[in-house]
């Protein structure tokens, strides 16, 4: 079971998502804690690989209240857990022009904190207009059924 605690509101706006890939993500207790109490944020957040590992950057979890000298930096990069195979697929794939690791939403299964990351590619200015034009019809659409 699967339950949602944050999503990327720009992540599907920026990026066409090809394909998605579940990843742990190593977090202390106190950001597990500020987590639960759904204190984050994954708007300015990104993926990238170094030196053969998978970090993710940007992700800022607010100090636990009650935490005080055991509180983690808010902002500083985070280890994700991927097997060896996984990795050397993503780094084959992000070497591709226009190719970039995204976070679209993070969530719990079970106990876990995992993380999900879409594989996409950056969207031009009139892909974002012609999607937003799309969903504006679709608005459109659904109130004119609904008032029927």
């Amino acid at each position: 079971m699967e339950k949602l605690i944050a999503k990327n509101p720009t992540a599907y706006h920026n990026y066409s998502i090809e394909s998605t890939l579940e990843a742990g993500i190593v977090l202390s207790g106190t950001e597990i804690k500020s987590i639960r109490n759904g204190k984050i944020n994954l708007k300015d957040t990104y993926v990238n690989i170094k030196d053969g590992e998978i970090f993710v950057y940007g992700m800022h979890i607010s100090p636990y209240e009650f935490g005080n000298i055991y509180n983690k930096d808010p902002l500083r990069t985070r280890k994700l857990l991927l097997n060896r195979r996984e990795i050397d697929r993503l780094y084959g794939m992000i070497k591709q022009k226009g190719v970039s690791l995204v976070p679209t939403k993070m969530y719990f299964k079970g106990n876990l904190v995992k993380l999900e990351i879409g594989i996409g590619k950056g969207k031009k200015l009139y892909d974002k207009r012609e999607d937003m034009a799309k969903k504006d019809a679709q608005m459109k659409i659904q109130r004119a059924l609904k008032n029927q």
